[in-house]
């Protein structure tokens, strides 16, 4: 059973949800290039460039490990990640489950993403000029839940810690990336995770994902915010345990 971390976030976001499923399945958490303890020497601009990169690290990484027929659980961005790894090596993961996915963050005709040319580009520009501010202003909007401020923190502090050149350009890998029409590749099973409230993916893309993907379930949390495995894990265990079960 794989873990991988969204933008700005590292293995760590998992803490409170793979040691329920540690007793059944071999879990491996890592950390993207340029986050946690990854190598940042590793890192080539041309290669992360497009998601397919980040894709290709996994499948390396489970075909090094001798995954096969597992269950790869992705958050955020990737989620589109697992998307993409599944579709190059099909017999690493016979179930995805996808934590808050976005295949398309920009609003588009009859699509709705979430988000308008000039908030990306507005957004991007901030980070780009501010990695600091940006990180403090937006963290605990993405996190949700004012009324537990330390969950902000915690998500500040960690986009914070990611090198900040490498967020720059692995943002706006994610932000402008466009994998709608990826989904129609995946043969896994897949569940569909999705937050009440959400900035980043709001309903209408989690109902998208669900709608595009050939075999999956939809579970529509009653957590708020765009990390329910740091924000609400025992909500998200047992969405996970359900769909593993079949349900």
């Amino acid at each position: 059973m794989v873990f991988a971390h969204g933008f700005g976030c590292d293995q760590n976001m998992w803490r409170f949800v793979y040691p329920a499923f540690a007793d059944r399945y071999r879990t491996i958490l890592f950390d993207h290039i340029g986050a946690g303890g990854s190598d940042l020497s590793a890192y080539e601009a041309a290669k992360y460039a497009a998601l397919d990169g980040y894709a290709d690290d996994v499948v390396e990484l489970c075909r090094a490990l001798e995954v096969r027929s597992g269950v790869f659980v992705g958050h955020s961005v990737s989620a589109m990640i697992g998307v993409l790894a599944s579709i190059k090596a099909p017999e690493l993961f016979t179930s995805l489950v996808l934590v808050c996915p976005s295949p398309r963050y920009l609003d588009d005709d009859g699509y709705v993403g979430g988000f308008s040319a000039a908030q990306i580009e507005e957004l991007l520009d901030f980070l780009d000029t501010n990695h600091m501010g940006w990180s403090q202003a937006m963290a605990p909007a993405i996190m949700g839940n004012p009324d537990r401020p330390e969950l902000g923190e915690e998500l500040t502090n960690s986009f914070c810690r990611t090198d900040p050149d490498i967020a720059k350009r692995f943002a706006r890998t994610t932000f402008l990336a466009d994998n709608r029409a990826d989904l129609a590749g995946v043969t896994a099973r897949c569940l569909v995770i999705q937050s009440s409230e959400d900035v980043i993916a709001p309903i209408e893309v989690g109902t998208y994902v669900h709608r595009h993907l050939q075999n999956s379930a939809f579970a529509l949390l009653d957590a708020t915010g765009h990390c329910p495995n740091l924000s609400a894990p025992g909500e998200t265990i047992a969405a996970i345990e359900g769909f593993l079960r079949g349900g």
